[in-house]
């Protein structure tokens, strides 16, 4: 059976390229990097078509210096070089790491690629950022980092949902108990499948890495580590027609329900997949509904939009008043601002929100969703991170 997907050119035609702006939170855990304010020197792995939102992003911010284009196709890397006049273009890694130096790279290449480059990164003495997610395992993750502390070098991994004033308004409000006793959540985001290239449906990809990632980020985030997990996942298409290999056979969930248990009674639940009609299309133009829902002993929430383009926060705590909305502004927020995020934090000392250890975090929950699938048990999580993150 072959699935309709979106093209590349209706991806980015629908993601549109947003502004920089406000680049980076408060640190509120965590020591800061120590360090005067210079500009960091960027190599960008991966010119494909995230690179598409990312370069513009970075070349606005004035503590980056794009130094490096790298990609296995070299017309690609040679035309964002061009495009962003960036003055060295490489076709592999390792001339990238041998040729014009620089500080941070910059991961946006196929996501079963992310741990072998990633630790070739650090190997080299660069810090890096990556795309979601920043390894295929959560020990090859937990690995990097290690590698990286230890190496006095620093890793972050996508997504950077929690640095939207949305996540603010909805993590400050639980934390001010404006909901009560939180009970329950629920979020959901899916579309009908990219159609450029195979390596969301080949082994490693899957619904859950490339899409309920940003919700699994976004409910640890409000409602703390997850201690447990039960979910479903399945291959509702199983067959797909990919812009880059033709017709294939698809090996990753490409439908998922997650249930977690973040402790202390509290439950939420994520749901993804590359087989969802949405009215809306993909960007959520002219969305006027929750994507993600929070309830409560005095309160419920509502996040209007998606968590990676958030366009408002619905708060009820009243019976007698209607609903009301806020954080309606999205304050320079946006998806692809995670790099230049960790770029301004290792020129200045700031300490982002995005933090490698909530990355894993997340990356385990994936990895436990998919044994629980395979077992029929409930996995029980061993990470965790700084939380919360607001502390009201």
């Amino acid at each position: 059976m072959e699935q309709d997907s979106i093209s590349r050119s209706g991806f980015l035609r629908r993601m549109g390229v947003l502004s920089a702006g406000a680049l980076v939170s408060p640190s509120l855990d965590g020591a800061a990097i120590t360090g005067t304010e210079k500009r960091i020197r960027v190599a960008v792995i991966g010119c494909g078509s995230v690179s598409n939102m990312y370069l513009p992003h970075l070349s606005k911010s004035p503590f980056v210096e794009l130094v490096s284009a790298c990609d296995i196709k070299p017309e690609r890397a040679r035309a964002q070089a061009e495009k962003y006049r960036i003055p060295n273009q490489y076709p592999h890694i390792d001339q990238m790491l041998a040729g014009a130096p620089f500080d941070l790279m910059v991961n946006l290449t196929n996501m079963q690629e992310h741990g072998r480059l990633n630790r070739q990164a650090l190997m080299a003495g660069k810090h890096v950022w990556s795309e979601k997610p920043m390894a295929n395992t959560y020990a090859e993750g937990k690995d990097l980092l290690d590698l990286a502390e230890k190496k006095g070098l620093r890793i972050w991994g996508a997504p950077a949902v929690v640095n939207s004033p949305q996540f603010a308004f909805m993590a400050n409000a639980i934390v001010q108990g404006k909901l009560g006793r939180v009970s329950a959540a629920h979020a959901h985001y899916g579309h009908t499948g990219p159609g450029w290239s195979a390596f969301f449906y080949e082994k490693g990809g899957g619904s859950l890495p490339d899409l309920g990632v940003y919700n699994l980020a976004t409910l640890s985030g409000l409602l703390g580590p997850v201690k447990s997990v039960v979910a479903m996942t399945s291959i509702l298409t199983k067959e797909r027609k990919v812009d880059d290999k033709g017709l294939i056979k698809v090996e990753a969930e490409d439908n998922a329900m997650v249930l977690m248990d973040h402790g202390n009674g509290v439950l939420s639940h994520v749901q993804c997949g590359f087989n969802y009609f949405d009215p809306y299309g993909h960007e959520g133009k002219g969305q006027d509904r929750p994507t993600i829902s929070l309830w409560g002993t005095e309160g419920n929430m509502a996040l209007i939009g998606y968590d990676w383009a958030p366009l408002s926060v619905e708060l009820a705590t009243s019976w007698t008043e209607p609903p009301q909305r806020h954080a309606t502004d999205a304050q320079g927020y946006a998806w692809e601002q995670g790099a230049s995020v960790v770029a301004e934090c290792l020129a200045t000392g700031k300490e982002p929100l995005i933090t490698a250890r909530h990355a894993l975090h997340v990356l385990e929950i994936i990895e436990a969703a998919r044994a629980s699938q395979e077992t029929g048990k409930r996995i029980a999580l061993k990470s965790t991170f700084n939380w919360p993150l607001f502390k009201g």
